[in-house]
């Protein structure tokens, strides 16, 4: 499956202060709903990736409930930040 360039940039350099509409899958809509609920830059959102133990299905799950994101905004997030974790952590 091919990658976005936004999946590009983001797994190609360190996470750093990235607003959390940096992230694959993560327009303006679900980025502003991340916002509201405290999810504000992309590292605050990997912290839940990892806190869910890398589960790409409960990740998915928990966006969908957070902000409303469909399967693939979902499944583009919860691939980049693997491939992010698998290159840096």
């Amino acid at each position: 499956s091919s990658t976005s360039q936004k999946h590009r940039d983001f797994v190609a350099e360190p996470m750093g202060e990235k607003p959390v509409g940096s992230l694959a899958g993560i327009g303006d809509v679900l980025g502003r709903k991340l916002e509201e609920k405290g999810f504000d830059k992309a590292y605050v959102v990997l912290g839940q990736f990892l806190v869910l133990r890398k589960d790409e299905e409960l990740f998915r799950e928990w966006l969908k409930e957070t902000c409303g994101a469909n399967a693939k905004q979902s499944r583009d997030c919860s691939g980049c930040l693997r491939e992010w974790c698998d290159a840096f952590l």
